[in-house]
């Protein structure tokens, strides 16, 4: 081993000791947290939550896959805010300067906004209420009542999200010291947004940031001039470039086909390229092997004369072994999460004592002072438990007023029981990066449908699964905007402030963008751009959990046990096995996906994957920092371009030209 010698030691003791000082300088530069927030700053985070609620609203209703969008947010907030001074300071206009608190606020804050949109259930169990969603999941079944419907209204909706998403916000307040200093979780997510933002605010970062922000401006315009492009040619259905039969027409029958949409490229080089590759397989699997064959037993396994939206005929046995693969890798990862919780708290709790925690000799300098400025500004407890009591109490009012099927007290269990619901989750997440609360929002939606009965069983699953689900959410949620806090010495109550204004933010765009497609296009058809599989999905699952096993059809159960064996049996392979075997072993929950939607999707996520692997190969380094700006690029573009589409839909225009395949006829 090579050994250092007294010169380069003697640098790195003055390099650490500049870097030390510069610390202290800049938490002496740090501005007090209620000048954190600017006006300026709550701008940005609205457009910002704006053009991310589109395009998280789009993948809702769509294919239901969001990617991590907090770093990409951080990137884009950087972006307003460097032009927004370039543009004043050319006025000869002073403005003050941008920190790295302001950037994290800003984040904070529109990632708090969009996250409603996908939250907010409008892609699942919001939409799974709506009178398309019954109508496709049977009329004629008997857990499927009649009237167990209620249609989209932006005032309900509204109105449900604001008694909702608060809650969550105070659910762990008290506990953000325990979780994010003396627990140390990491929440990779908070910390990788941490680290970019951290990177922008120093000298070298200034230049990072230029090359980052041109290669955003230059795709960002690139994809808004292709949406632009292919919407002239997709006039009708079946039209353009997004039914181009890549591989032949008898492949583009079956979904295989490359769409050209900017949104999913971009997603794919955000996502792991084992997500990519599930999803590859599981259409695959699906599409390409199982729907053809099962679809040949028309007349023995379900009737020839039921029509294909029914649930006892094959897309009864799409939506089914859909829910086994997502309840088998949801079990798993929820059971793996709790045990891994349980065993760190308990390690931790023996190792806590006078000694371990209060003796900070040993502590780098940087964790001391980020932990000061984390605790310095505390926020109190009985701000944190009565405002948990009042946002409680007006949703165990309110809640039933709107929706007479939940009981009052089953909505008292469900806030008794949340906050230590939401600790598991933030814990779990803090470890492991997975936020749970959909899982803890299915056993809700099961339990709650199987109390209520056959009359209210649907609707009252519907709505307790949105209940749980956001309350231990947006703790989740908050808890990892605690952690960037602390990496960037950020005050906590500014945190939590810009969070609420991000939330409040959310809950009036999130549904006025919901209805910007509800009223544009066609929402919910099973042969359109528009799917939103997961609103049958969630309706199924709370007619199983009235109905049990006799809501399907024939041969599905036996599927279905297969599929959630394997989903348990995968992810417990790539977590005993070694790395260079399990990087491999394909993800349930992404395989799922494809099987209701269709492999079309998976084909541009896997191109996504593809450009991200090249780009490596060829150039790591520059790879490295410009594919989140390039993917980030990508989505915004064609998400703000749906905008402008929307509007020319509502206004009645249309494309001018069909775009269209058909086979050679050969005379």
């Amino acid at each position: 081993m090579a050994t250092v010698g007294v010169e380069e030691m003697s640098q790195i003791e003055r390099e650490n000791s500049e870097e030390v000082q510069e610390n202290r300088e800049e938490i002496k530069r740090i501005p007090p947290w209620t000048k954190q927030i600017t006006a300026r700053g709550i701008v940005a985070s609205l457009l910002i939550g704006i053009i991310y609620s589109v395009i998280v609203m789009k993948l809702s209703l769509t294919t239901g896959l969001v990617p991590n969008l907090n770093v990409s947010a951080a990137l884009l907030a950087y972006v307003f805010i460097r032009t927004w001074t370039k543009l004043i300071q050319k006025a000869g206009i002073i403005s003050t300067p941008f920190t790295r608190q302001e950037n994290t606020l800003i984040q904070t804050c529109a990632v708090a906004c969009y996250s409603i949109g996908f939250g907010g259930g409008f892609g699942s169990y919001l939409l799974g209420l709506n009178k398309r969603t019954y109508e496709q999941a049977g009329v004629d079944t008997e857990g499927n009542s009649p009237g167990s419907y209620k249609e989209p209204g932006i005032g309900w909706m509204t109105g449900f999200l604001f008694v909702v998403s608060f809650v969550g916000l105070l659910a762990l307040v008290p506990l953000r010291k325990i979780m994010i200093i003396d627990y140390k979780l990491a929440y990779p997510s908070g910390t990788a947004t941490a680290v970019l933002i951290n990177g922008f605010h120093t000298p070298k970062g200034d230049e990072m940031a230029k090359k980052q922000v041109h290669g955003f401006m230059k795709f960002f315009s690139i994809s808004f001039l292709w949406g632009l492009f292919r919407w002239f040619y997709s006039g009708g259905g079946e039209c353009g470039f997004s039914n181009f039969p890549t591989f032949g027409l008898k492949a583009w029958k079956q979904s295989f086909y490359f769409d050209f949409d900017m949104t999913y490229i971009g997603a794919g080089m955000i996502c792991s390229h084992l997500v990519n590759l599930s999803l590859l397989l599981g259409a695959v699997l699906s599409w390409g092997m199982m729907w053809p064959l099962i679809d040949r037993q028309k007349g023995d396994w379900f009737p020839q004369t039921l029509p294909e939206s029914s649930m006892k005929s094959l897309t009864g046995y799409k939506v089914f072994v859909s829910i086994a693969l997502i309840l088998g890798d949801g079990l798993y990862n929820f059971l793996k999460i709790l045990f891994f919780t349980s065993q760190n708290i308990c390690v931790k709790l023996k190792q806590r004592n006078p000694r371990t925690f209060s003796d900070d000799t040993n502590k780098p300098q940087d964790d001391l002072q980020r932990n000061e400025v984390f605790t310095r500004e505390s926020i109190p407890l009985w701000v944190a438990c009565v405002g948990y009591s009042i946002f409680s109490i007006i949703s165990i009012i309110v809640i039933p007023l709107m929706f007479p099927e939940l009981k009052w007290y089953y909505v008292v269990v469900a806030y008794i029981l949340a906050p230590s619901l939401s600790f598991c989750n933030a814990y779990g997440a803090g470890l492991t990066d997975m936020n749970m609360a959909y899982n803890y929002g299915k056993v809700a939606l099961f339990v709650l449908a199987a109390l209520s009965g056959k009359e209210n069983g649907v609707v009252a699953g519907l709505i307790g699964c949105g209940v749980i689900k956001s309350i231990v959410s947006v703790s989740s949620d908050l808890m990892h905007d605690f952690k960037t806090g602390h990496l960037t010495l950020t005050s906590p109550r500014s945190m939590l402030i810009s969070q609420a204004i991000g939330t409040a933010i959310g809950c009036v765009v999130a549904p006025l963008t919901f209805f910007l497609f509800y009223k544009a296009f066609d929402i919910g058809n099973p042969d359109g751009e528009y799917k939103a599989p997961y609103a049958l999905i969630y309706r199924n699952m709370a007619i199983l959990g009235v109905e049990g096993f006799s809501a399907l059809p024939q041969h599905c159960l036996q599927l279905c046990y297969g599929f959630f064996t394997f989903a348990m049996v995968a992810n417990l392979v790539r977590d005993v096995s070694p790395k260079k075997v399990g990087k491999w072993v394909p993800l349930p929950m992404a395989m799922a996906v494809p099987f209701l939607v269709g492999a079309y999707f998976a084909i541009d996520m896997c191109m996504g994957s593809l450009i991200v692997f090249v780009w490596h190969k060829v150039n790591n380094k520059k790879a490295g920092l410009m594919v989140p700006a390039v993917a980030s690029g990508l989505i915004c573009g064609d998400g703000l371009w749906i905008l402008p589409s929307s509007l020319l839909a509502l206004a009645k225009i249309y494309p001018p030209i069909c775009m269209n395949f058909m086979a050679t006829k050969i005379a």
